[in-house]
């Protein structure tokens, strides 16, 4: 295997070809393949990758007007058949799924090019495929020749190792993200521009640089804080800026010069975000507002019921909407009753009252956790 050759800020270094300590934090210059050989077996939570989509552009793309469009013409996407691109494809995804720890993920992008490619051979290594995700494209480069439908949209494989793998989903921080609402497989975000889209004298650094808001998704759903993402196809450092703002530890491999020069300048501007922020993202939401008299509409508890304190001192009846009347003249919500008749400033009346079932008193909070996983998806 030779060597492992890294690129930390700006030098050039050697590690031996299986390092003790994973080169954390760092760009792996040279080829995927033998870059992922050289690291150990299970050694990292996920991977992203966004490979060479394998184009097959016919000579240049021009405007109506003229003017040049900057498309994916380098060599590194160039393959002479598709068995070479399969083979490609087979050798990288292999070493991926050894280096993946057992409860790790892979996400593959692509285009129609080349991801009906990746599929076959993702299910075929072994990997099992959890969804595919279509990334809709808000602001998609037209179709200039008006000979096919635009191509707005990049599709991205999200796989386990195996079927009945144990894997990562941060299922409530994606339904926070989305307003509440179950996160959706199809996403919409611009191509990526502005001043995010790194530029040298005017001329884009990389073809196909994406968004960070795509990555940062991705690793908010699928990785915790500490978790070891590697990227072999790093470009200029998309995944390595949004894991150090997100706290996660990042590899990248890359073999052009160009590209690795501005990923290190990007990361090292790039500022993480603070714990306290990282906790609070990572953290299931506190539980969702329910109403009492939701519960009384329909049907956990009827009207007229009568709830007591677990010593059975006070007493109140439910009301038709939701409220509570207690003997001693005291009318309202569940807090207020509760807090009334005791005399005290506040009171949670979701443990403070309790109703009898089956022999025993049980706090109505039961009744609101039954409705809640009746109810929610």
């Amino acid at each position: 295997m030779g060597v492992m050759e890294k690129v930390v800020r700006g030098r050039r270094a050697t590690l031996a070809e299986t390092p003790a300590v994973l080169p954390l934090d760092q760009i792996l210059r040279g080829d995927c393949i033998a870059q992922m050989k050289a690291l150990p077996a299970k050694s990292v939570d996920m991977i992203f990758a966004d490979p060479p989509y394998n184009l097959q552009l016919g000579g240049e793309l021009f405007r109506p007007d003229g003017s040049h469009v900057d498309a994916v013409t380098d060599e590194w996407d160039k393959f002479d058949t598709f068995a070479h691109y399969d083979a490609f494809t087979r050798a990288w995804l292999a070493e991926a799924h050894r280096i993946l720890k057992d409860d790790g993920t892979i996400w593959v992008i692509g285009s129609y090019h080349n991801i009906f490619r990746v599929g076959a051979a993702v299910q075929d290594l072994g990997y099992w495929i959890l969804n595919d995700i279509v990334w809709r494209k808000a602001n998609p480069m037209p179709n200039f020749r008006g000979t096919r439908f635009t191509n707005a949209h990049e599709t991205l494989i999200w796989a386990s190792k195996g079927e009945k793998a144990k894997y990562t989903f941060n299922y409530r921080s994606m339904k926070t993200l989305n307003d509440e609402l179950q996160m959706r497989s199809d996403w919409e975000f611009p191509i990526c521009g502005g001043g995010e889209r790194l530029k040298k004298d005017g001329v884009k650094v990389h073809p196909t640089q994406k968004p960070e808001a795509l990555l940062y998704r991705i690793l908010l759903a699928c990785t915790k804080p500490g978790d070891v993402v590697l990227d072999p196809f790093f470009g200029t450092g998309t995944t390595g800026a949004v894991a150090k703002r997100l706290g996660r530890r990042w590899m990248g491999i890359e073999r052009e010069g160009d590209y690795i020069a501005a990923a290190e300048e990007r990361i090292a501007a790039a500022l993480p975000l603070d714990e306290s922020a990282l906790a609070t993202m990572q953290s299931p939401k506190s539980q969702p507002k329910v109403a009492f008299g939701v519960l009384v509409e329909n049907g956990y508890l009827a009207p007229g019921t009568m709830l007591v304190d677990t010593k059975r001192r006070w007493q109140a009846m439910v009301r038709a909407d939701g409220s509570l009347s207690s003997p001693c003249g005291a009318n309202g919500s569940i807090h207020k009753v509760g807090s009334t008749v005791q005399g005290a400033p506040a009171c949670n009346g979701w443990t403070f009252w309790h109703y009898e079932a089956e022999g025993a008193l049980k706090p109505i909070d039961a009744l609101r956790q039954t409705y809640l996983l009746a109810t929610q998806p």
